[in-house]
């Protein structure tokens, strides 16, 4: 399978949950030597970093390593989603570094790449490509599968990502994304013109049962997880509408299911159908004018284009923006042209 970003969404999977009530007979013990021998591969140096996020609370209060857990406790804990094992071979490729410090840095990650290695695609990886440039990364020990990753993008989506650098950084990043605190905005170019040009989309996302790689949406809560992404119209392209998504949740393909869901495909989007003339007639000029469009976008029209949230240590709001790529910018282009020709 050449596309592995389907196996992970964007936030919840990458949070493990416990939930431990203490039995009645326990004697007292300090809290994070009970958890590390109840939680299988939690560290002292990972529990410490999930206990100074306050991931790991007592009676629904954060809590303190030295605390001594007493019978009928209800301990609750989150933890960065533990990686796959295998090996990861360091790789020489350029990353598009848009912030760096300590704890974390932000990347612009181009579009092509693959997040993290799996199967068909252990090589040229963003994390490859991590294990390269940065030493000592979260979850990079033993050769661990996701060093300082807390999120992803799909394959040919481009657009920013924030990595961690600490433990600390990746337990308390992690919880922002679990508790939808992180604001993502992306651009999307889709097939036709919503109606209302401002909404908001919402249902249970899950795998087809048609085909196990497409996320459809459900009414049924016991097929798929509560998804919600809020839209705007940008721009009205007469046969195209460019679209700015903000995620509230952040699911598998969310933005690409979505807007299938409501009958606007984005722009090339073959797994979703919007590879083919969705709008307008399919003969002669117009026609040829769509597959040189397609040719200058050769994949889903989506951009990850702003990205903010809180420092883990700091805790000032850090905000970033980017430009949109080459190749969406072109093929915007050539729309916004044509509709001006046309109204000549």
């Amino acid at each position: 399978m050449a596309e592995t970003e389907d196996e992970f969404s964007e936030d919840e999977e990458l949070y493990e949950h416990h939930r431990i009530v203490v039995d009645k007979g326990q004697s007292l013990l300090r809290i994070d030597r009970f958890l590390m021998d109840r939680l299988q591969n939690a560290t002292r140096t990972k529990l410490q970093a999930a206990i100074d996020a306050e991931s790991v609370r007592v009676n629904d209060k954060p809590t303190k390593a030295s605390y001594k857990i007493k019978p009928s406790d209800v301990i609750t804990v989150s933890l960065a989603h533990p990686p796959r094992e295998t090996d990861i071979k360091p790789e020489n490729i350029p990353l598009n570094i848009v912030f760096e410090d300590d704890d974390l840095l932000v990347i612009n990650k181009p579009a092509g790449m693959v997040v993290h290695p799996a199967h068909g695609n252990w090589d040229g990886t963003l994390v490859n490509a991590l294990v390269y440039h940065f030493q000592n990364l979260p979850t990079s020990r033993n050769g661990e599968i996701r060093p300082g990753l807390v999120h992803r993008i799909d394959k040919d989506t481009s657009g920013l990502m924030v990595i961690a650098k600490t433990e600390f950084a990746m337990t308390h990043l992690a919880r922002q994304f679990y508790e939808h605190t992180i604001e993502r905005t992306y651009n999307a170019l889709v097939w036709g013109i919503p109606n209302p040009p401002d909404a908001t989309i919402t249902g249970y996302i899950g795998r087809s049962v048609k085909d196990r790689k497409v996320q459809v949406i459900y009414d049924d809560e016991s097929r798929g997880k509560w998804s919600v992404t809020h839209y705007k119209m940008l721009e009205d392209l007469r046969y195209v509408a460019l679209m700015q998504c903000n995620l509230e949740t952040g699911r598998t393909h969310q933005i690409r299911a979505h807007f299938k869901h409501i009958g606007h495909p984005l722009f090339n989007d073959a797994m979703y159908g919007g590879d083919r003339i969705l709008r307008g007639n399919s003969v002669g000029s117009y026609k040829a004018f769509v597959e040189n469009a397609f040719k200058l976008l050769p994949r889903q029209a989506l951009h990850a284009k702003s990205l903010g949230f809180s420092h883990p240590r700091t805790r000032e709001w850090l905000q970033f923006d980017s430009l949109l790529p080459d190749d969406f910018q072109a093929a915007l282009s050539k729309w916004q042209k044509i509709i001006v020709k046309d109204d000549e």
